[in-house]
C-alpha cells in the first residue's frame, strides 16, 4: 500500500478502532451519524468506505447504512489526531451482504440487486460517486468478496 494510503479497520474487521463518521467538523454525540466497518484514507481524505451486513439484511438497514454514510462528512478519531478528515471527491462505497441462511427460493438476491441499481441511480450523493453491493455466504464470502474488496482498496490508493 502506498505511503499516502491508510487502511482503517474496526474490530469486526480485525482492526483496532471504531470508525465514526460525523456531519460536522466538531466531534460530539449530536454530530455523530454512524460507524463504518472499514475505510481507506488517501492523502488525508476518505477515499473508500466498506460496510458489511451480516445479520440485518433488510433494504431499510442496507439503505440506511448507505444514507447515513452519505450524509456524514468527516471521520474524527483520536488515532488520527482528533482532526476532521473529509471525504475525497472520488469516494467509493462498497456494501457486502452475507447470504448465510437464505432459503433456496429466497428473492433477497434480486431485492439487493434492485436496491444496488436504485442507489446507483441517485448518485452522486453526499460525495459518494460509486456504489457497489456484493453478496455471498460466509464460506465463499472470504474468497470472491474479499478479492473484490482488495481490488477496491488497491484502486482507492491509485
Amino acid at each position: 500500500m502506498p505511503s499516502d494510503c491508510t487502511l482503517v479497520k474496526d474490530p469486526a474487521c480485525v482492526g483496532n478502532q471504531r470508525i465514526p463518521l460525523f456531519c460536522a467538523d466538531q466531534r460530539s454525540l449530536a454530530t455523530k451519524y454512524c460507524d463504518v466497518d472499514l475505510l481507506v484514507l488517501r492523502n488525508n481524505r476518505i477515499r473508500l468506505i466498506v460496510e458489511i451486513e451480516e445479520s440485518n439484511r433488510k433494504p431499510t438497514q442496507i439503505a440506511g447504512k448507505f444514507l447515513t454514510s452519505a450524509l456524514a462528512s468527516y471521520l474524527i478519531h483520536d488515532n488520527h489526531g482528533n482532526t476532521a478528515i473529509a471525504k475525497d471527491a472520488k469516494l467509493v462505497f462498497l456494501q457486502v451482504v452475507d447470504t448465510t441462511g437464505l432459503k433456496v427460493r429466497s428473492v433477497k438476491r434480486n431485492q439487493w440487486s434492485n436496491l444496488e441499481r436504485s442507489i446507483q441511480s441517485i448518485l452522486p450523493l453526499g460525495g459518494i460517486r460509486e456504489y457497489r453491493l456484493f453478496c455471498g455466504d460466509a464460506a465463499g464470502f472470504l474468497g470472491s468478496s474479499r478479492q473484490m474488496i482488495d481490488d477496491a482498496i488497491t484502486q482507492a490508493c491509485q
